[in-house]
């Protein structure tokens, strides 16, 4: 059967980095398994020594032909045999132990010693999760930079505010793109968090009592606990938890994968913003020469990047049920209720997180600005919202508050009758100008409706806001943050 005859997940055959896709790959899982018996293998060879002529009457005693054998066949996988091992054994771990074992006759006897399936197994998983976490992190910290850049070349321009999807007070294109980075800032720091509070589940048998390994060094506990930081250090951890049961606990999953659906509904916010945006033709994703946005309509633009990106987001953070439901039934020391799902849970958040984050930063490395379709926006709707500033005009001018407000009311119905009725253009400023008691301070109006006087201190939070908390949050990427993604369509 070929490729295209059987079902492949987009999130690998269309989407996905390279890199993503080959962090939760067979390959690398499997190789990580014997990498693992590796340094299990070296660990007890040198915790061994003390005892060995106990060990070797056991036949336990590990040498480092064994280690040496092992090392030298640690990619050579034999994925064809191992398949052929777990249809007899129904158990993946040992369909592997005996691949391994194969190919390495002489380290055969040492391979797997004292350990359970779940020493792979989950050491596996936290080592994928600690990789997919320094993944993705600097692919966030670009897309960071450039939404800071973008923020700061427009952190002048005013626009439109909208609550409730309805005009509202001027802010600027540039603050607006700072509610965005204030949300991506917390995601990065989150990840950073989840990755450092990463701990590796270490040598702890088969219910976490270490029972087999206190054993194999005849009763003495120092050496078990040299053989638990020796391995967590070989697998480049700084600390393993002290206590598991079979398994790490499940809720290391939970806090892994709730950031990163934490992190698609920023996205997703992100880009809906920029389709309501896009709507409005003011500001729109990149689109490229000879892209076509629709089969039958020739003129359409159709922001599909910012589209995927929220398909791919509602799915991110519906995954997370998944380790929720799953920690809450591991019963005692653990079922094997987690398995199927986690298999399906993990690799997909962290590629479809994967995806998104790249897909952003092709969208904010060409963000398009239209300023002359916000100025229009901005004309139409600025009369209206410049009224308490002419009646403060008119005050100072002498005038009376309370009659000034009764005129303005008035004109300001009959020019929201021409929109909504007429469909006109909003004339509020033509009719301040021909009315006779608005007289003093006509000389004044260009300055009271100068958008600028209507958008405080937006471009002073921009500067201080990217000063202070954003570049400071890029420090550690600065190597990694020139790199260009060119998005697959």
């Amino acid at each position: 059967m070929d490729e295209f005859s059987k079902y492949r997940s987009p999130l690998v055959s269309r989407y996905a980095s390279k890199e993503m896709a080959y962090n939760f790959s067979d390959r690398k899982k499997f190789t990580t398994w014997r990498k693992l018996w590796i340094y299990l293998a070296k660990a007890e060879k040198r915790r061994c020594e003390p005892y060995r002529m106990q060990c070797l009457a056991l036949g336990l005693l590990v040498t480092d032909a064994q280690v040496t054998e092992m090392e030298s066949h640690a990619e050579d996988i034999d994925f064809a045999m191992a398949v052929e091992e777990e249809s007899k054994l129904r158990h993946d771990v040992m369909a592997h132990v005996h691949t391994f074992a194969h190919c390495c006759p002489t380290a055969a006897p040492i391979i797997h010693l004292g350990a359970t399936s779940c020493y792979v197994g989950d050491n596996t998983d936290l080592i994928l999760l600690r990789d997919g976490f320094d993944i993705l992190l600097p692919k966030l910290a670009r897309v960071i930079d450039r939404l800071s850049n973008f923020a700061e070349k427009y952190a002048g321009l005013p626009t439109l505010g909208f609550t409730h999807y309805q005009p509202a007070q001027l802010t600027t294109v540039g603050k607006r793109a700072c509610l965005w980075l204030q949300d991506l800032a917390m995601d990065m720091r989150n990840l950073q968090r989840a990755r450092e509070d990463l701990r590796f589940r270490g040598v702890k048998g088969t219910t976490g009592t270490q029972a087999s390994f206190l054993q194999l060094f005849q009763g003495d506990h120092d050496k078990v606990e040299d053989l638990d930081r020796m391995v967590t250090e070989m697998a480049g951890f700084k600390k393993a938890y002290m206590v598991t049961g079979q398994t790490y606990s499940r809720k290391v999953d939970i806090d892994s994968l709730s950031h990163l659906a934490s992190m698609g509904a920023t996205i997703h916010k992100i880009c809906t913003d920029i389709r309501l945006l896009a709507n409005l033709k003011e500001i729109e994703e990149p689109f490229e020469k000879e892209q076509i946005g629709s089969s039958a309509m020739a003129y359409k633009r159709n922001p599909m990047r910012c589209e995927r990106c929220c398909s791919l987001a509602r799915h991110l953070i519906a995954l997370l049920a998944d380790p929720l439901q799953t920690a809450s039934v591991q019963w005692l020391e653990r079922t094997l209720d987690d398995s199927a799902n986690r298999r399906i849970s993990l690799p997909e958040s962290f590629l479809t997180a994967d995806i998104i984050l790249s897909t952003l930063q092709n969208i904010t490395e060409g963000l398009v600005v239209y300023p002359k379709v916000i100025e229009r926006h901005i004309r139409h709707e600025l009369p209206f919202m410049a009224t308490e500033n002419i009646i403060m005009a008119m005050v100072k001018a002498g005038g009376n508050r309370q009659d000034c407000h009764e005129k303005i009311r008035v004109l300001s119905q009959q020019a929201a009758n021409v929109v909504k009725q007429e469909g006109g253009d909003n004339d509020l400023l033509a009719r301040v100008q021909a009315d006779p008691y608005f007289a003093p301070i006509l000389g004044h109006l260009d300055n009271i409706l100068d958008p600028k006087t209507f958008i405080g201190r937006a471009p002073q939070q921009v500067a201080r806001f990217l000063s202070e908390e954003v570049r400071p949050l890029l420090e550690p990427y600065k190597a990694e943050i020139d790199v260009k993604f060119e998005l697959e369509l």
